[in-house]
């Protein structure tokens, strides 16, 4: 099964990386900096214009301080109930 970019699981997702990029208190610009990467990188997979491998799931995770475990635990609990 392969989701969209606009699908409710992958916005729940943007909407995760988001809340924990915030509640962290960082810019996008921040994020991609830990990344060496550009603050756009960050803008298109939060905006929905890219998806993030696993690995880059793990870098971003790490990047806002969190254990990917707990991060992915997290975007679990997030669709548990959702639509698939």
């Amino acid at each position: 099964m392969r989701d969209t970019l606009r699908s409710p699981r992958q916005i729940k997702l943007r909407k995760l990386l988001r809340d924990l990029r915030e509640k962290s208190g960082l810019t996008q610009a921040d994020v991609a900096a830990r990344l060496n990467k550009s603050q756009s990188f960050v803008a298109k997979y939060e905006g929905g214009e890219r998806r993030l491998s696993a690995i880059e799931f793990i870098d971003v995770a790490e990047a806002l301080d969190l254990d990917p475990v707990a991060a992915m635990r997290q975007l679990l609990k997030a669709l548990d109930g959702g639509a698939s």
